[in-house]
Formats: C-alpha cells, sequence, structure tokens
C-alpha cells in the first residue's frame, strides 16, 4: 500500500502546500474512481481538513508535531508501506522505501532567500534523502535539472509531475475585495508574491510610471513570511499601489478575472502556480523569461527582460494600449492551460510509484 505523508494538512498555505492538497485532492477522487491503487493518509496532531480526502483512509498518528513528527513518529506508522512525500521533505529514516516531490533546488540555487537554518536543514536532509535513495520527483523539466546539478542525482531518474491551476475556480468570485480597494476593472496590475527576495518585487517600481500614467495601480496580493525569507522590500506604497495583504480564493479569482494583467517578475521559480491559475481565469500574464516560468507558459506570456528595468513598464504599456493584443495573449492563455490541470499531475505522479 501507499501511504500518503500528510504533514502538509498541518501547515499554512503556500504553493507547496497548495500542490499537496490538489494531488491529494486529485488521488482521492481516482482512488473513488478504482483508478488508483489504495492510498492511506497519515497526518499529525492538529492536522485540519482530513475529512475532504474520505478515500484515502485519513488518520492521525504520533503525538509530535513539525519535523520531529515527520523525523520520527511518520517512519515508526509505515509498517512495511511505501511512503509518498509532496513537500520537498521527507523522513530519512525511510530510506528508498519512499518517494518525495521536491519542487525547486532554490536552497541551493537562491540561498540569499532563506534564513541559514532554514536553508542549512533543507540541504542537508535532501542530500541524506538521496544517500539513502529516496525517489526523487519534481514539478519541471527545469527544477529536474537543477536537482539533478545541486544533489549530484542523474537527470534521467527523476521524474515531473507538472501542477495544475483549475483549483482557482472551484468558488464563485468574490468581488468585494474590487469594492474595498477602489480597484476598476482592468484598472490594474497584480501582483501575487510573499515579498520573498527571489521574487524580485522590488523590480516593480519601474512599472508604476507605466501605470500611474494611464491611470492605473498595482494590486499586491500576498503574505509575507518572515521566519523563512529575509526580506527585500517591495515598491514603495504611494497612490499608485494597493496593498491587498493574504487573500482567498474566491478573491484571488475575482483579482485575476478583473486585472489587466499578472504580473510575475519572480528571478526564480521551480514550477510558478501563479501563472497558470491566471491563464485559468483568462487573466494575461508579464513575466521574466527565468527558471520554469517560460517552459510553463510557452508562448502564452508576453516576456520582459529582466535585465532591462523599464522592459517591465513597456510590456504593461502595450497590454493597456492594444486590447486586440491582449485579447489574443488572454486566448493564448486559456489553450495553454490544457496542459495543467491536478488529475492530469495526479495521474502522471502515480506513474513514478510502485502498484
Amino acid at each position: 500500500m501507499i501511504v500518503l505523508n500528510g504533514r502538509f494538512l498541518a501547515q499554512g498555505l503556500t504553493g507547496v502546500q497548495r500542490y499537496a492538497r490538489e494531488i491529494a485532492r486529485a488521488l482521492d477522487a481516482l482512488v473513488a474512481a478504482g483508478e488508483a491503487p489504495p492510498i492511506r493518509l497519515l497526518a499529525p496532531p492538529g492536522a485540519e481538513g482530513l475529512e475532504e480526502f474520505p478515500f484515502l483512509a485519513p488518520r492521525i498518528v504520533g503525538r509530535r508535531s513539525g519535523q520531529l513528527w515527520e523525523q520520527i513518529d511518520l517512519p515508526r506508522a509505515l509498517s512495511g508501506d511505501f511512503l509518498l512525500n509532496l513537500g520537498n521533505t521527507a523522513p530519512i529514516l525511510a530510506g528508498s522505501h519512499q518517494a518525495v516531490v521536491i519542487h525547486d533546488a532554490g536552497v541551493f540555487d537562491t540561498p540569499e532567500s532563506y534564513s541559514w537554518k532554514f536553508r542549512s536543514w533543507y540541504r542537508t536532509m535532501q542530500r541524506m534523502l538521496v544517500l539513502r535513495g529516496a525517489r526523487i520527483l519534481t514539478v519541471s523539466e527545469f527544477s529536474a535539472g537543477r536537482i539533478a546539478a545541486n544533489l549530484a542525482v542523474g537527470r534521467q531518474g527523476l521524474g515531473v509531475t507538472l501542477e495544475g491551476g483549475e483549483h482557482i475556480l472551484r468558488q464563485p468570485a468574490d468581488t468585494a475585495i474590487l469594492e474595498r480597494n477602489g480597484l476598476a476593472r482592468q484598472g490594474y496590475a497584480l501582483v501575487v508574491g510573499t515579498g520573498a527576495a527571489h521574487k524580485n518585487l522590488a523590480a516593480l517600481r519601474d512599472a508604476i510610471g507605466a501605470l500611474g500614467a494611464r491611470g492605473l495601480v498595482l494590486a499586491v496580493a500576498g503574505a509575507k513570511d518572515a521566519g523563512v525569507f529575509r526580506q527585500e522590500g517591495g515598491p514603495e506604497l504611494d497612490r499608485h499601489i494597493r496593498p491587498l495583504g493574504r487573500v482567498s480564493d474566491a478573491e484571488l479569482r475575482a483579482l485575476y478575472e478583473s486585472a489587466l494583467c499578472l504580473v510575475f517578475p519572480s528571478r526564480y521559480e521551480g514550477f510558478g502556480l501563479p501563472p497558470v491559475e491566471a491563464m485559468w481565469c483568462g487573466c494575461p500574464v508579464v513575466a521574466g523569461r527565468i527558471g520554469a516560468v517560460a517552459e510553463v507558459c510557452g508562448d502564452a506570456a508576453l516576456w520582459f527582460d529582466a535585465a532591462r528595468p523599464e522592459g517591465l513598464g513597456e510590456a504593461i504599456a502595450q497590454l493597456a494600449d492594444d486590447p486586440a493584443f491582449r485579447a489574443s495573449l488572454t486566448e493564448a492563455g486559456r489553450h495553454r492551460t490544457a496542459g495543467f490541470s491536478w488529475d492530469a499531475a495526479a495521474r502522471r505522479l502515480l506513474g513514478y510509484l510502485p502498484r
């Protein structure tokens, strides 16, 4: 039998936990339909949302929490079953009888984005997992290449699952967030980011002029986690900025559907979930051609050169001034989403696991 590591159900919702929850939801549906082998979900005390996965037979085990639960209590509860870990970490004691999805090589490639304790633990643990023979999976070809280079594993041995984005359509759009923040339809460019150093939010300063000249504003959605990330700071809060803080999925859907575009200036991404969410909502994407973002968006994004800060403003101006071009980019994004669904990602994942 396969056991799913449910530690993500006791963690806050970021991109990694989003992936884990949506893959678990898709696996639950596949088990219910008889299209996946039996899977049971084991979670730590304090886990929430177990009722969302009835066909994974969810159960609380152990008494510890966090890393101690994962490294000690979880492997003790396996009883020889194969373990699937979806969130970058896994118990070293489980050795080769497990698979772990490592989403990127950021702790090696962009160490400035993380606290030294965080990156030291991740580097050590992931190296130990490789030495112990754990099966390594990831979410993009870009990440596979970077993980192979940093963890000294053969690229041919890394499985790629991809991600989905249709979860953003699960709830009706909550347009009240637009009214509360004075956001008019196509009257703003949207940024979704944490403020981490590798997200490059400071680059947005160079886009404010292009927005302000057209009576547009920059709406910034997201939360900062100072315990993990060393902040480099976002753009100065002025009359062309609308800081929104953390938003719900329903609010985020409304923001995507009414935005002029999503601006995604990140310098490093293992996948890039916001662009996929945006394309599912019919929101054009403006992004730097880096990392996995180019792989994910293909010809369905308007690219700017990160080496030319003024290029971001020029790209936003092009979208604002050319409605026909914006419409064509929106349509290209809708077509692109056909390759990114959680059902497809879960089926790919199952292909790398023992049957």
